[in-house]
């Protein structure tokens, strides 16, 4: 998942002093250094410096005669205010003293209220459409730019456009205050040792233990995955299950509902009967009805393979419990159970044998590797004091030719209190070529640390791949820069790359960074893939129902959340287990993927007819350096349709999509 605020902050020469790196590093670093914010102090003094700062930058802007320099001048102010921002906006989510978190919360709402404002700032409006377009590019920034302030209420009646900027700052707040429900909930599950049978000891082996010898797990993703799929207890199982989607509460639920609320009410602003139609009417969608025509169709696809799924599924339970078939039932905490037992019985494979495969930091460095085959660039790492935990990983991205640093990426890779709990890239600042400025992000993952599963490699390429479209992105204007694309398209990059786990060839490459990690056998490889492809139905229909719930909860109806979840999961063939409340841990459509999520399998069509050019040689540089110039480099120079043109020399289509979700 990539994070990028709705509107664009970006960056440049504001807080050099507080930014800059002390000795050699400041030669190493392509960008400035990432503030450390000892405490919570140092938060509020960096966010008062920049915020006094974008005001005087505003108001000189606001005087200055639109010329031909104008959009490099407004470009250039809005790449300021983004290296102000996004450091705050990005600590609230992973740095480990939580007075800090909620100093960087407080922050980012008074960056959200200040930008909501020069959103709807009429001056910069009309000097943005009067000026000087010398060229596509400069055509671009103007529109979208143009449509940024619009979407914002710039050009409604004042009455509109001021309840257009309340609307907009309490969706900022709700969304931060739901993000932080969950990530300091803290919620923890005790489970007895006999519990946890058939759960590797290396999950629990070493956490803590209650007043009664139990084992205490939390509902993080190295915990709650192998749990819920090898926990030989149901009980034990369901425990889990119950936790994790219970994650939020009904504060959450509340918190949803008043978003969606006032997503309805600000679309009406416009003239809209509802967000979907508002929202992707700049997106390559257009609107709700060819989002929902578009998951019709999968639906129509993948609905027979999910009841065959759960056909085969509670053949599995009764054969286990030796229970008559017709008497057993699957509960959604025995899903992912036994479809892993299916999968080992049918295909001899086992998620957990692959640790010894993949350590965390030699996976990392086999996926940097994989990019610099592919890209010709070259990712090394650099020694950093100026990081927000000791164990974040520092990396200069290099064009592999030319040997010039490029841009900055840092890797966060274990789970911790407090942290984010996900997988996510945070894209900290956008290239600029006019400005000569280097981009950096962030990737944040929170994996085991006695390696990864083939699965979790799969979700380090995806996150790497969202940070390769920021950091190989080679734009003229920081605003177009990386991920600064249409949202229903952002996530084709990432979801691109997940296939490259499962490529032998692709795989060996893990040799030339670890010379003695045990390499995987071919064979091992296969039958992977083939258990891969094994649920595919299920695991379609699931994403079909998590896009479908987001636009209905975003359509012409007002629902509400946990009554709309129940019954539409509830349709499904699983059913809606009674007393959880998925919804109140949606952090997705809380935030910038509200009445966006079915941009995810929007994305994979374009994601797997991007990965036709790649079918012969996944690691061909000359097709890599195709997509680097083509695709990656452009950012959103040009809308996507026409980058994915560029590409393939043809115009995109969903066959690749569609020949995979109809083979057996």
């Amino acid at each position: 998942m990539s994070k990028k605020n709705a509107l664009i902050l970006s960056a440049g020469a504001l807080l050099a002093a507080a930014l800059a790196p002390a000795g050699a590093l400041a030669a190493t670093l392509p960008t400035p250094a990432f503030p450390t914010f000892a405490d919570a102090k140092a938060v509020d003094s960096f966010c008062d410096t920049g915020l006094k700062a974008a005001r005087a930058d505003l108001r000189k802007l606001e005087r200055r005669k639109v010329d031909a320099g104008w959009l490099g001048a407004y470009d250039a102010m809005m790449a300021r205010q983004e290296d102000a921002h996004s450091p705050t906006d990005f600590v609230l989510n992973v740095h480990p003293d939580k007075a800090v978190r909620d100093a960087a919360q407080a922050c980012s709402l008074r960056w959200a209220d200040f930008a909501n404002g020069q959103a709807q700032n009429e001056t910069l409006y009309r000097a943005l459409r009067k000026a000087p377009a010398a060229d596509a590019i400069d055509r671009e920034l103007v529109r979208l730019a143009a449509g940024a302030f619009e979407d914002s209420g710039v050009a409604l009646p004042k009455a509109k456009r001021l309840r257009a900027k309340q609307i907009l700052d309490k969706l900022n707040e709700l969304d931060q205050q739901f993000n932080k429900a969950i990530r300091d909930a803290g919620v923890k599950v005790v489970f007895t040792e006999a519990e946890l049978k058939g759960v590797p000891e290396s999950v629990w082996k070493s956490k803590p233990r209650d007043a009664e010898g139990r084992v205490v797990l939390g509902v993080d993703y190295p915990s709650f995955v192998p749990v819920m799929q090898q926990a030989e207890s149901a009980v034990a199982r369901e425990r889990m299950f119950r936790a994790k989607f219970t994650e939020g509460g009904q504060a959450n639920l509340d918190r949803l509902a008043e978003i969606a609320k006032l997503r309805k009410e600000y679309a009406g602003l416009f003239g809209y009967s509802n967000f979907v139609d508002f929202n992707l009417r700049r997106q390559m969608a257009k609107d709700a009805a060819t989002a929902w025509h578009f998951l019709d169709d999968v639906k129509g696809v993948v609905a027979d393979g999910e009841r065959a799924d759960l056909v085969e599924l509670r053949k599995a339970k009764a054969e286990h419990l030796g229970t008559p078939l017709d008497a057993t039932t699957v509960e959604r905490w025995d899903a992912t159970f036994y479809a892993e037992r299916i999968r080992k019985a049918r295909y001899t494979v086992d998620q957990e044998a692959f640790r010894e495969y993949f350590p965390p930091a030699e996976s990392l460095a086999f996926a940097q590797h994989v990019i610099d085959k592919m890209m010709g660039v070259k990712h090394t790492e650099v020694a950093n004091p100026s990081v927000w935990q000791p164990e974040v990983k520092t990396f200069v991205v290099s064009d592999a030719a030319s040997g010039q640093p490029m841009a900055t990426l840092y890797v966060d890779l274990y789970p911790r209190e407090g942290k984010y709990n996900h997988a996510a890239v945070w894209p900290l600042r956008a290239s600029s070529t006019a400005l000569g400025r280097n981009p950096a992000s962030a990737l944040v993952v929170n994996f085991d640390r006695k390696g990864l599963t083939l699965d979790e490699l799969e979700t380090l390429l995806h996150e790497l791949g969202h940070a390769v479209h920021n950091n190989l992105s080679h734009t003229r204007y920081a605003l177009q820069g990386g991920t600064a694309v249409m949202h229903d398209f952002v996530e084709a990059p990432s979801q691109m790359l997940e296939d490259w786990v499962y490529d032998p060839k692709v795989l060996k490459l893990m040799a030339d960074v670890c010379p003695t990690c045990k390499p995987v056998p071919d064979e091992l490889i296969a039958k992977a893939r083939a258990a891969r492809d094994y649920g595919k139905g299920s695991k379609f229909a699931r994403q079909h129902l998590y896009a479908s719930y987001d636009l209905a909860l975003h359509g012409k109806d007002t629902q509400d959340p946990m009554a709309l979840w129940a019954a539409m999961e509830g349709a499904t063939p699983l059913g809606y287990v009674k007393g959880t409340m998925f919804p109140a841990g949606f952090a997705h459509i809380a935030g910038g993927y509200g009445a966006g999520y079915y941009g995810y399998l929007w994305s994979l069509v374009v994601a797997m007819d991007l990965r036709t050019a790649f079918a012969p040689d996944k690691l061909s540089p000359e097709v890599g350096k195709r997509y680097r110039e083509k695709i990656l480099q452009r950012g959103g120079e040009l809308p996507a349709p026409e980058l994915v043109h560029n590409f393939l020399g043809r115009d995109s289509n969903s066959k690749a999509f569609f020949d995979y979700l109809k083979a057996q």
